[in-house]
């Protein structure tokens, strides 16, 4: 049988403590690192901070820290695998489909998502990741005993004073059939075969010949109709209720009237959605070590 491991997904900033002792406290067996694309590729510190009442600032994005190597020392000393994810930590939605792309990868596992790691965007993300109902991951919030340092050279807080749960509200993410649309409608070279004329978006058409091609569930049980059979007005119908009435409901798409035709055009929700979301396609990975 297999051994069901403990997660934990933390976002890398300017912090030692806040990340290090929940992990060494709850036993983790396995940590992903959040580390900000701009730190493996040696950029410089992120200028955007945010001032708290209380005086202490916090970054939404990190370069490498001179306490950083010490920090993975001591997180190899005592989780057996500390894995390093690339993440654009400046983009809310980054996070959060990073997020939920690890937690899918670990279904049957416990994962655990520290939002106090790396700054206000960060936590947002992966809040809001761990609100999925598709993801079974737990948030938490670590108080530090005390605040000091603005975290380039030294971390931005000392000590653990508590470990919180984050209590979650349950929301529903796009279907595997609705993302699978999505990507079709962001990508002009997709439609080839099926939409000829590039510069107006697809029609309900378009789309359903696609869903037929690529074997989508809404589809499914519906054959292709032969010449003398006219429009499936069915599929429409299906195509509408599974889809696209769900999808525009929640601003991702439009559909519109031209002439006699109804197009369908992604909005930049609904791009952003699709980039949270595309893991449901398939196992993509910015896992780097």
């Amino acid at each position: 049988m297999e051994v069901v491991k403990r997660v934990h997904v933390v976002p890398l900033g300017y912090e030692f403590d806040r990340i290090l002792e929940p992990i060494r406290d709850q036993r983790a067996d396995l940590v992903y690192l959040l580390e900000d694309e701009g730190a493996s590729h040696g950029d410089t510190a992120d200028d955007r901070r945010e001032e708290h009442s209380d005086g202490h600032v916090e970054r939404n994005a990190t370069a490498t820290a001179e306490y950083h190597e010490a920090l993975y020392e001591e997180l190899e000393s005592v989780v057996p695998d500390v894995r390093t994810w690339e993440c654009d930590l400046t983009d809310v939605y980054a996070v959060l489909g990073d997020v939920t792309t690890i937690a899918a990868k670990h279904a049957e596992d416990q994962v655990y998502v520290n939002v106090s790691g790396a700054g206000t965007i960060p936590a947002i993300g992966a809040t809001i990741a761990c609100m999925d109902v598709s993801t079974d991951a737990h948030a938490y919030y670590v108080d530090p005993s005390t605040y000091a340092h603005d975290g380039t050279t030294e971390p931005s807080s000392f000590g653990v004073d508590e470990i919180e749960g984050i209590p979650t509200y349950p929301i529903e993410s796009p279907t595997r059939d609705q993302v699978a649309i999505m990507e079709f409608l962001t990508d002009p070279d997709a439609w080839e075969g099926y939409h000829d004329d590039r510069t107006t978006p697809p029609k309900k058409k378009d789309l359903i010949e696609y869903a037929r091609e690529q074997d989508l569930s809404f589809m499914a049980d519906r054959r292709a109709p032969d010449e003398r059979a006219g429009e499936d007005k069915g599929a429409f119908r299906i195509l509408d209720t599974h889809v696209l009435e769900p999808l525009a409901e929640d601003g991702y798409v439009t559909i519109e009237s031209v002439g006699r035709r109804r197009v369908v055009e992604l909005t930049e929700r609904g791009e952003n959605a699709y980039r949270a979301f595309r893991h449901k396609l398939g196992d993509g990975t910015n896992y780097v070590g």
